[in-house]
């Protein structure tokens, strides 16, 4: 995947949000947490789709464990991250320590809807990929 990406900060409710709904192909990044590759908790955010079809992270429940994951860095560094495992969970009972949580490394969360959809409701839980950084690659020469 491919797709731009934009800031985001937790909302009046302290929770973090998706990027726009009228923007279903961009992916948010929690802009107060650690970047791709520097230790702690990177978290990105997406929608899983829209009424036309499949979103920015509409692929994420394929990715299983020991899949890559390569993130390009603003420095032109590519951070290679390796699936620890895909979870599902309730939104009423989301593990935010569990997700957001700091393990002492550089590790990385993709977050987007899962579970049942309700078209009053939305979606009744959230797809999360674990992750953890495997190496940082030298920027592509031009």
């Amino acid at each position: 995947m491919d797709a731009p990406v934009m800031d985001l900060r937790l909302d009046a409710r302290r929770r973090l949000p998706a990027p726009p709904e009228n923007d279903a192909h961009r992916v948010g990044w929690y802009a107060e947490g650690p970047t791709p590759g520097e230790p702690g908790t990177a978290v990105a955010v997406g929608h899983l789709d829209t009424d036309t079809g499949p979103a920015v992270f509409g692929g994420l429940s394929e990715l299983g464990r020991g899949k890559l994951i390569e993130v390009r860095r603003a420095d032109g560094r590519t951070a290679v991250y390796v699936v620890d495992a895909l979870r599902r969970y309730e939104k009423a009972h989301f593990p935010n320590q569990e997700v957001y949580g700091d393990r002492g490394r550089p590790e990385l969360r993709l977050i987007t809807c899962g579970g049942t959809f309700d078209r009053r409701a939305g979606y009744d839980g959230n797809l999360v990929v674990f992750a953890h950084l495997s190496r940082l690659l030298a920027p592509r020469a031009p």
